[in-house]
């Protein structure tokens, strides 16, 4: 079993919490911030984020990496609720990481910025 399963696994457990499937916000923290909405979420990444900056930064002052590495899977697994909120899944994530692998960092910001400008430049369809 690869790591991208038991990512795929932890999505379709997220998925299964929705208020759609009847995920209970009484027995499940995320159905509750499933159903309290986006903000709770979104905080909550903000939050994981800030805490995975401050395990990294103890961690050139002789802090415990493994702290780091709790915080980063708080942070990604509320992103991973952020993603089954919008419909969106890890899969998703890693095709787009894969995609950028062949890209330097400079190519794949230039591309995003050409993209952007094409996607600005036609007009949308169905007006005139």
């Amino acid at each position: 079993m690869s790591h991208t399963d038991d990512l795929t696994r932890l999505a379709a457990v997220i998925e299964s919490r929705k208020p759609v499937h009847g995920g209970d916000p009484e027995k499940s923290y995320v159905a509750r911030l499933l159903h309290k909405g986006p903000d709770a979420f979104l905080k909550k990444i903000g939050e994981e984020a800030t805490e995975a900056v401050m395990a990294a930064k103890d961690c050139d002052h002789g802090g415990d990496p493994q702290k780091l590495v709790n915080e980063i899977a708080d942070l990604w697994f509320h992103s991973m609720i952020a993603l089954a909120h919008y419909g969106k899944t890890p899969a998703d994530v890693v095709a787009e990481l894969v995609r950028r692998e062949g890209l330097s960092g400079l190519e794949e910001k230039a591309l995003r910025k050409v993209l952007a400008r094409e996607a600005q430049a036609v007009p949308a369809e169905g007006h005139s």
